[in-house]
């Protein structure tokens, strides 16, 4: 299976966006700031399947890239089936300028490039969207018979994204080598034992403003009163038109002191004395306690992918770094930027501390990642 890791995603964006200054630009204007154009009729709407690919792509541009590609270690047993792939891969042709198709995967490449909140809107910017993969078609058709592919700036511009993409190429087949099968089962065996079954309670509860009042349902329901119908009727808490029935909940995931009383309940028993909390004062029906069933392979097999590939991106990088001639010359000044191994700096150089660089908008500061665990939010008894 071939999927791109965070890190590999990452290095992806920076491949889409070095492609887009050179043959998306200009991007779709924002909606404020455009009027529909009339749509050619040699631009045809694109298909359902299309369609259901962009909606895809509009709820995340990494979930368009997270798409499985097909297996490259066997070669096409012919030319036929070479382009049979190809064209698989390159999905429906949703324009056709001058001869020359324009696929799926060109839509969707230019979608992921859009700022945030036009991939949100992409459905009505689709008209735009064709018409401008249509302009860039044409232009590209137009720089290609001025004789530009050839062109010294290009081929320099073009050597730079063809580094990235080689790069790209080499960090993603390296993680599929060593994200194997056997360390998938192992990450999954290590992340049941670190987070084994944990007790939960089923509960329903009647939440009121005073200890009287809470006193007041104790003794209904010592007289009998049905539970669910007491909540119903006194509960100001927004599980009370519910019967007071909370959802399933474990240690510390609930406030202190219903926790408390309600892990220390017996099934079937209601709180004897009222339960005060900050919401007020609580009356407790302990209905059920089980264990938590520990989840599927399935269930977290994305998150243990993640941190997979994460761990194998380090490998690389570090084993990568072992021997490597590195040397930043970011912030320093000419005087100690000193080639490895000795010599005098290049006198043209520059300063760097004179003259500081300006980092690219949108690279960010500082390195960002993951949480390995999603943190639960504390629930508070309704």
């Amino acid at each position: 299976m071939t999927k791109l890791s965070f890190a590999a995603a990452l290095l992806g964006a920076a491949v889409v966006g070095a492609v887009a200054a050179v043959v998306v630009q200009p991007l779709v204007a924002p909606t404020g700031e455009m009027q529909e154009p009339a749509v050619s009729q040699a631009v045809p709407a694109p298909e359902e399947k299309t369609a259901a690919a962009v909606a895809a792509a509009e709820e995340t541009a990494a979930a368009a890239m997270d798409k499985e590609a097909p297996a490259t270690t066997a070669e096409p047993a012919s030319a036929e089936a070479d382009e049979a792939a190809m064209v698989a891969e390159e999905g429906d042709v949703v324009a056709i300028v001058n001869g020359q198709n324009i696929y799926e995967s060109d839509l969707l490449a230019f979608i992921q490039n859009l700022p945030p909140q036009q991939r949100r809107q992409v459905q009505m910017l689709m008209p735009q969207i064709l018409d401008q993969l249509v302009n860039n078609a044409l232009t590209t058709e137009a720089g290609r018979a001025a004789g530009l592919a050839d062109d010294a700036d290009v081929q320099r511009r073009v050597a730079k994204i063809e580094d990235l993409i080689v790069g790209q190429t080499y960090l993603q087949r390296a993680i599929e080598a060593r994200v194997t099968e056997e360390k998938r089962e192992a990450a999954y065996q290590k992340f049941l034992e670190e987070n084994p079954p944990k007790r939960q309670l089923r509960a329903r509860h009647i939440l009121v403003k005073t200890e009287e009042e809470a006193k007041e349902v104790i003794v209904a329901l010592d007289g009998g009163a049905d539970f669910a119908t007491l909540a119903k009727e006194r509960s100001t808490g927004p599980s009370g038109p519910n019967g007071g029935e909370l959802p399933p909940f474990q240690i510390g995931q609930m406030v202190p002191e219903f926790s408390d009383a309600a892990f220390a309940m017996e099934v079937g028993s209601y709180s004897k004395e009222p339960v005060q909390t900050q919401f007020g004062f609580h009356v407790i029906l302990l209905e059920d306690s089980s264990m938590t069933e520990p989840p599927a392979k399935s269930e977290v097999a994305q998150q243990l992918d993640e941190q997979l590939d994460q761990a194998a991106v380090l490998e690389v990088q570090e084993e990568l770094r072992v021997g490597a001639a590195v040397e930043i010359l970011f912030g320093k000044s000419a005087a100690d930027a000193t080639p490895e191994g000795g010599g005098e700096a290049d006198p043209d150089a520059g300063d760097p501390a004179a003259t500081p660089k300006v980092l690219p908008e949108g690279t960010p500061e500082g390195g960002g990642g993951r949480s390995r665990h999603q943190q639960l939010d504390r629930n508070k008894p309704a």
